[in-house]
């Protein structure tokens, strides 16, 4: 069988990250602001897909360096896996999502890549969010909330 030739069809690999920073009693989570469809203007979580042979997590830091300009050299932790059918009208993504705290000062972003915009918003008030991004917010959240 060819490398290239599958019994079975396979899902696109993307990661999406949950950074918090900011004062813990209003953390605040960084989102994009992004550029191109789908959901053209829509804030969402850094992120992006995965190159054939990175590892995850150098995708999750690769992204968040490119869409934010944000360097993050500290601990980020896998929160879940996502890939519902239909949350990427692009086609079967599965997304694994990343959450890390960096502190309470909300460092300065700037939108790079494919991201207009970078800012920080505290959790207690976001935007409306593109794909599933809501329910990957409030997973990372909970699981936090958990202790770990």
């Amino acid at each position: 069988m060819s490398p290239h030739c599958y019994e079975y069809p396979r899902p696109a690999v993307s990661v999406d990250a949950v950074l918090l920073a900011g004062p813990p009693a209003r953390p605040h989570v960084l989102l994009v602001r992004r550029a191109a469809e789908p959901f053209a203007g829509a804030w969402a979580l850094p992120g992006g897909f995965v190159d054939e042979g990175e590892r995850l997590e150098d995708a999750m830091r690769r992204e968040l360096a490119e869409e934010t300009a944000l360097v993050v050299d500290g601990p980020l932790v896998q929160a879940g896996a996502y890939g519902d059918p239909g949350r990427d009208p692009r086609g079967w993504t599965v997304s694994i999502a990343f959450v890390g705290r960096i502190g309470d000062d909300l460092p300065d972003v700037v939108g790079g890549d494919d991201a207009a915009e970078a800012a920080w918003h505290p959790v207690d008030t976001l935007p409306e969010l593109a794909f599933d991004h809501a329910i990957i917010v409030a997973g990372a959240l909970a699981r936090i909330d958990e202790g770990w």
